[in-house]
C-alpha cells in the first residue's frame, strides 16, 4: 500500500477539508440535534445529545483523517492541525464540561428519558466516552505538534522510524488509562508538564466515572 502523501501547507488536510470546517460542522450537527431532542424532552437530554451527536462526528472525522497519515504526512499536518493553544484547551474545557453533565444527569436523574434509570446510565455513560476519547484525541495532536514544531524530538519511542499520529495516540490513550507514561521516554520538560497535566485530568475522569457508577448501582439496588 503505498504511503499517504503529506497535505502542503495551506491546503485541505487528507479528506478535502480543513479543521476548521470539520470543527464547525460538528458543532452545527451537535445544535440540531440538541435543540430537536430539547424541543421534545429537557434542556438536559438536548445538551448531552447535542454533545454527543458534535463530539461522535468530530473524533470519526478527525481518525479518519489522521489515522492513516505516515510519518511524513503527520509532520506536516501536525502544524496546521492544532489551530493554536487556546482552541485546544477550549476544546478540553468543553469535553470536561461534557462529562461532568454525563454525571450530574446520572445522579439526579431525568424523568423525561424512556426507560428509567438504565437508559439515564447508558447515556450518561456514552457522554462520558465520547469526553474522554475527545479529551485523549485533542492530547494526540497536540504531542505531533509539539514533536515536530521547531527542534524535532522530545519524545523517545525506542525506534528510528519517526513517529506518526498513531504513535502520538499511544501516548495519550496510555496516559489516559494508567495516568502515567509506559515505555515512552518524554526528553521535553514542556512535553513532561502537558503529559502531568494530561494525567490529572484523567484522574479527574476516572474519579468522576467511579462515583457516578457508584451511585447508580446504589440507586438500582434500592
Amino acid at each position: 500500500m503505498r504511503p499517504a502523501r503529506p497535505t502542503p501547507p495551506g491546503r485541505t488536510d487528507g479528506l478535502g477539508v480543513s479543521a476548521r470546517t470539520r470543527l464547525v460542522v460538528s458543532v452545527v450537527v451537535g445544535l440540531a440535534a440538541g435543540l430537536g431532542l430539547a424541543a421534545v424532552g429537557t434542556w438536559r437530554v438536548g445538551l448531552l445529545a447535542g454533545w454527543m451527536a458534535a463530539a461522535t462526528v468530530f473524533v470519526t472525522w478527525m481518525w479518519l483523517t489522521i489515522g492513516r497519515m505516515d510519518a511524513r504526512s503527520t509532520r506536516a499536518h501536525a502544524g496546521r492541525e492544532d489551530s493554536g493553544r487556546a482552541v485546544t484547551d477550549a476544546s478540553l474545557l468543553v469535553a470536561s464540561l461534557a462529562s461532568l453533565g454525563a454525571v450530574a444527569l446520572l445522579l439526579l436523574g431525568d424523568a423525561s428519558i424512556v426507560g428509567g434509570k438504565p437508559a439515564q446510565a447508558a447515556i450518561s455513560l456514552v457522554s462520558v466516552v465520547l469526553a474522554w476519547t475527545t479529551v485523549h484525541t485533542m492530547y494526540t495532536t497536540r504531542y505531533a505538534r509539539m514533536y515536530y514544531g521547531g527542534a524535532v524530538g522530545g519524545i523517545d519511542f525506542n525506534g528510528t522510524e519517526p513517529p506518526r499520529y498513531t504513535d502520538f495516540a499511544y501516548l495519550s490513550f496510555t496516559i489516559g488509562m494508567t495516568y502515567q507514561v509506559s515505555d515512552t521516554g518524554l526528553r521535553s520538560t514542556e512535553i513532561r508538564a502537558t503529559a502531568l497535566r494530561q494525567s490529572l485530568l484523567s484522574y479527574v475522569f476516572g474519579t468522576g466515572i467511579i462515583a457516578a457508577m457508584i451511585n447508580l448501582v446504589v440507586g438500582l439496588g434500592k
